[in-house]
């Protein structure tokens, strides 16, 4: 069993940066596609940055390209999404996904194909 946890949320004041961070502490994500999705309070879960296990490829949402950057860490079991130029809209839980290497970060992120979820951090974007 994959357990991911999810570090890093907080409050933040529009404009600013945030570093959200998704670990493993038994198994390497090296091979895992890897997601981040957004919840809105009131809102469905949205992908919004994923990767891919088998290719390294990556996915945006539209809400978020050219502000939001995932990229796996040297220990290979940290995945982070580094969050610029925040805005008030992107408040909400942030929660990290896992799927196995055939899994696109595109179905990933538009399709919701996951196979491990962690619990959640909470972004707040406000003055």
């Amino acid at each position: 069993q994959l357990q991911l946890v999810e570090t890093g949320g907080g409050l933040v004041q529009p404009g600013g940066t945030l570093r959200v961070s998704c670990a493993s502490s038994r198994h390497t994500l090296e091979y895992y596609t890897i997601g981040w999705f957004h919840q809105a309070p009131g809102k469905e879960r949205d992908g919004v940055a994923c990767i891919s296990g088998s290719d390294h490829s990556f996915y945006y949402g539209d809400s978020v390209k050219g502000r939001f950057t995932i990229s796996r860490d040297g220990d290979k079991k940290t995945v982070t999404l580094q969050m610029n130029s925040l805005k008030v809209e992107d408040t909400g839980l942030y929660y990290c996904a896992a799927g196995i290497p055939r899994i696109t970060a595109r179905d990933m992120c538009r399709r919701n194909e996951t196979d491990y979820w962690g619990r959640g951090t909470q972004v707040t974007v406000s003055s």
